[in-house]
């Protein structure tokens, strides 16, 4: 017997023996907790998440270590015959089993962002879980502790349902609005995103389970996602992608990164030595593990030794990569070193003990969730998502009682939309409207069973007619018959797919012959991103209400009616054409499926609002625009520099309306002979709740990486001396407040300190 096997056999043995000696607790069960972590002394709590998963990992066999590293899909898979293993949670997203002699428990994963979700292919029923507000609507709040409150909410039900793995953090930046992800994900700007994320993984970690951050990197559009290759230079990925990356996980420590679909200039992200050895883990020090999204791994050796720690859902492979068979050929042939195996399982085991998975095991308690209280919480974070895009007269808001309402379209007497894909969660009362959508993946399109419908009804003292939409003559007659209109509209999208921004269904027609029939007509578009408003001047208010969740019903009339303030603002730009965006056609549409093409990211870090800022168009809505039903001012804006160099803004903003509400101011900088990829970039926010005639000041340290370029030769941060100019205001088009600061400058690595 050699040393490892012998030292198996001795653990085993004294647990064992500590078993059958230990004195017996009330309902006759051993215990055995003093004695056990003699045994097994990684599960001595008071040594660190390293010490312990040393101790741990000596005692591990070459056979258990390659367990750690391959992933089962969690739901058959009929195309391929496929029928997950015992100890699976039935229509999860994946599993990788445990190893019982160590105590090292089985990894249960879930699709995740929204919440718990189910594979459709499932045999067992659709768990019905509470569904957070579309990604994109959670950063619409700019309102971090909302983000981590819907995160803690979510991790929560994915415990009690029995997982301890989520796959959330969706926080790729929107370069393409036609991607049909980007409800998932929902900012352009890497420090919106970075802290938005950021907060709601840490919402989700603080449930003692694991959440990743995704897609590692450049995930950008759905069309040809297996195959394309998205090229960029170093330095327009550092300041923009990479650094919403980066960002977020200073915030919130993920347990895991999940690596993308694409190629990333040439290489596949699950196997690129740049995004995963040189970046992520070397110059950004980290010490959790890489997993592959399912079917985004094309080898053993150059995978593993690139970067990639798990393979996930190996079913959704060509081959087996990190499966006993190939893993083990590749160990005995040294194309991949033994200490790569044991770095791959140290890391695992690492998040393991660092995020209370080890020594918080989960187990399936759904009796024990608390959906009226969940249902406030989505309900509070769709309603500080949805943006008032325009209130022509004060239409909105709405006093209750009295009008005559018609509202029209988008099967708002049954529920709201959500999103296609993987993230799908069904919630509680099922799909109120069944068959809409592919039948297969991303499809069906699911509503959730919270209808506007009724909300409005019980506001306006059932004085309400509603109409389906489908014939807009039939609509503009109730419309002409009524106080005012409200028409729904809605855009889906979904995983796997992109979109046009154009509404389908003949939606634009609806609501062109509503408006010419009642002035008084609101839009709420639910979609999940920008689109195209050809009836824009023709109505008289406008609600951005994305996919609103669980609650979503209830959280659009609560808005309409003023219950609470409109005060959400775009985390994205709506552009007023195709032509508009730096690719008006979209990459590789059209091709053949599995045709190989580059995606050319010219536009490197001006993403979004810096790219219409460079070129001077002029957009539908622009970044960070959103009204209330109040009126702020702003002023006294200054900048200040610190004897380390660290800059720190601060100013004032006033509620000079009639009514309480809820401000966002922004702060912008930007050097004032030019230099960046843009004239400016968002420094920092804050959101301020303020009764009428309210002010309040505040401060917000500006990141060193915001005022800096990168260096790629030197592999250092620069902040050129020099004078730069600072903007205060309402959006990235209405800043009224302007100073300037002068910046000694300075150099600063990339690498951090480990």
């Amino acid at each position: 017997m050699n040393n490892r096997k012998m030292r198996a056999f001795m653990s085993t043995l004294m647990l064992a023996t500590a078993m059958t000696m230990a004195p017996l607790n009330a309902s006759g069960n051993p215990v055995v907790a003093a004695t056990a972590t003699l045994a097994r002394p990684w599960m001595d709590t008071s040594l660190s998440a390293e010490a312990r998963t040393d101790l741990l990992l000596r005692e591990m066999t070459v056979d258990e270590k390659k367990t750690l590293v391959f992933g089962y899909f969690g739901s058959p898979f009929k195309e391929r015959n496929y029928a997950p293993p015992a100890g699976v949670r039935m229509g999860s997203a994946g599993y990788i089993p445990g190893i019982e002699r160590l105590g090292i428990p089985a990894q249960w994963q879930t699709d995740a962002g929204l919440g718990v979700a189910t594979q459709r292919d499932s045999t067992e029923p659709m768990r019905e879980r509470t569904s957070l507000p579309a990604g994109i609507a959670t950063v619409a709040t700019w309102n971090p502790a909302l983000a981590r409150q819907g995160g803690a909410m979510i991790g929560k039900e994915a415990r009690l349902s029995g997982f301890n793995v989520m796959l959330a953090g969706g926080v790729n930046l929107v370069r393409e609005p036609r991607n049909g992800r980007n409800f998932e994900y929902g900012a352009e700007d890497p420090l919106l995103a970075g802290i938005m994320v950021g907060a709601q993984i840490s919402g989700i970690q603080s449930n003692n389970i694991i959440s990743t951050i995704k897609h590692y990197a450049l995930n950008a559009q759905e069309t040809g996602r297996f195959v394309l290759s998205a090229n960029i230079d170093e330095a327009g990925a550092r300041m923009s992608d990479l650094l919403a990356f980066e960002i977020a996980m200073e915030r919130s420590n993920p347990g895991s990164v999940m690596c993308a679909y694409n190629r990333y200039n040439g290489d596949y992200a699950c196997e690129n030595d740049f995004l995963l050895n040189k970046v992520l883990k070397g110059d950004w020090g980290y010490k959790g593990y890489v997993m592959s999204d399912w079917g985004a791994v094309h080898s053993t050796a150059k995978a593993a030794n690139n970067g990639l720690d798990q393979e996930s859902g190996y079913i959704f492979d060509k081959e087996m990569f990190f499966g006993a068979d190939l893993l083990g050929k590749a160990l005995a042939d040294g194309s991949v070193p033994m200490a790569r195996l044991d770095d791959m399982n140290r890391r695992i085991l690492r998040a393991l003990f660092d995020h209370g998975v080890m020594d918080n095991p989960v187990a399936v308690e759904d009796h024990k969730i608390d959906y009226a209280a969940h249902a406030k919480i989505t309900r509070a974070d769709a309603e500080e998502g949805i943006v008032l895009l325009k209130n022509q007269g004060g239409l909105l808001p709405l006093a209750a009682g009295a009008s005559k309402i018609a509202v029209i379209g988008g099967y708002a007497d049954k529920g709201v939309m959500s999103g296609g894909g993987s993230s799908t969660v069904f919630g509680r009362g099922g799909n109120p409207v069944p068959g809409l959508g592919p039948k297969n993946f991303p499809g069906p399109i699911v509503f959730h069973a919270n209808a506007p419908l009724a909300a409005i009804q019980a506001r306006a003292g059932g004085n309400v007619a509603f109409d389906t939409g489908t014939d807009p003559t039939a609509a503009a007659k109730l419309a002409a018959d009524s106080d005012l209109a409200i028409v729904f509209v809605n855009q889906w999208t979904g995983e796997a797919m992109d979109f046009a921004l154009t509404l389908p269904d003949n939606q634009d027609a609806l609501v062109a012959a509503v408006a010419k029939a009642n002035k008084r007509t609101i839009v709420v578009v639910q979609s999940g991103g920008p689109v195209f408003m050809p009836w824009l001047k023709e109505v008289g208010a406008v609600l951005a209400a994305w996919y609103p969740g669980s609650a979503g019903g209830e959280a659009i009339a609560r808005v309409i009616y003023g219950e609470v303030d409109a005060s959400g603002r775009l985390p994205v730009t709506f552009p007023a054409s195709l032509d508009q965006l730096p690719r008006p056609k979209l990459d590789g549409e059209g091709l053949p499926d599995g045709t190989k093409f580059d995606v050319s990211y010219g536009e490197g870090a001006a993403v979004g609002y810096k790219w219409f800022d460079q070129k001077g168009y002029k957009p539908l809505f622009a970044f960070g625009y959103g009204l209330s039903y109040t009126r702020f001012a702003y002023k006294d804006l200054k900048a200040s520099v610190g004897t380390d160099g660290t800059l720190t803004l601060s100013g004032s903003v006033t509620n000079i309306g009639e009514r309480a509400g809820k401000a966002v101011p922004q702060l912008y900088v930007g050097p004032a002979t030019g230099g960046w990829e843009a004239p400016k970039r968002l420094a920092g926010w804050q959101k301020l709740e303020l009764a009428s005639g309210a002010s309040s000041r505040f401060t917000v340290p500006v990141d060193a990486r915001l005022l800096a370029t990168f260096d790629v030769a030197k592999n250092e941060w620069v902040v050129k001396p020099g004078r730069y100019k600072v903007w205060l205001g309402a959006s990235a088009t209405d800043l009224p407040v302007t100073t300037e600061v002068t910046l000694k400058g300075g150099r600063f690595s990339a690498v951090k300190a480990n």
